[in-house]
């Protein structure tokens, strides 16, 4: 029987919106230097959009509701946690995704390189 925790996260990759469809394939099999990232991943209470382990590092996809001022607020609160956990988040709208993917790309990969020295 699976976990309540893996059929969250199951359930989020069902329900993945167009914008982290075209992302997740950009960043899936480590496609970007080599860097593995798991979708819907669980980082401590949350679930993360995409995560590389090996960089500590959270890809956040933002649709239109999160310009929602609570919306906003939650998120600022979430990713101050994450970040106390030990994780960078870079945070891509659902613009960017469609009208300049290669941000998301060229965003991993100046991290990577930060990390890297």
């Amino acid at each position: 029987m699976a976990s309540s925790r893996t059929d969250r996260t199951r359930g989020l990759r069902q329900s993945a919106g167009r914008a982290e469809e075209r992302a997740w394939g950009a960043l899936r099999g480590g496609r970007i230097e080599g860097h593995k990232f798991r979708r819907q991943h669980p980082v401590g209470p949350y679930f993360a959009d995409f995560a590389c382990d090996r960089l500590r590092l959270i890809i956040e996809i933002d649709g239109g509701v999160h310009r929602l001022d609570d919306v906003a607020a939650r998120d600022v609160q979430r990713q101050q946690a994450l970040e106390a956990l030990g994780w960078t988040v870079i945070r891509v709208t659902n613009d960017q995704v469609f009208e300049a993917p290669e941000f998301l790309v060229e965003a991993v990969k100046a991290y990577a390189r930060r990390m890297n020295g």
